[in-house]
């Protein structure tokens, strides 16, 4: 079981419910992207189509937690 990982997405499509997001792994490894179609109200950001989200896991923790980009806005 892996216990320590880094995906980074990109949402390609989404609706009111549903988006459609390419995973890669960091670093990639073979086998390419995978497509993952997630509830948007796990999204911890506004839903847009190529916003950039990361689910990350170590194994120090019990559950992978999904974050997004970082932005300027705030500063």
């Amino acid at each position: 079981m892996l216990k320590t990982f880094v995906l980074v997405g990109v949402i390609v499509s989404h609706d009111e419910v549903l988006s459609t997001v390419e995973f890669n792994t960091n670093p990639a490894v073979n086998g390419g992207p995978a497509i993952a179609v997630m509830q948007n109200s796990a999204i911890p950001c506004d839903v847009e189509v190529g916003k950039k989200i990361y689910v990350v896991k170590s194994e120090k923790m019990e559950h992978a937690t999904i974050s997004c980009e970082a932005t300027d806005e705030g500063r």
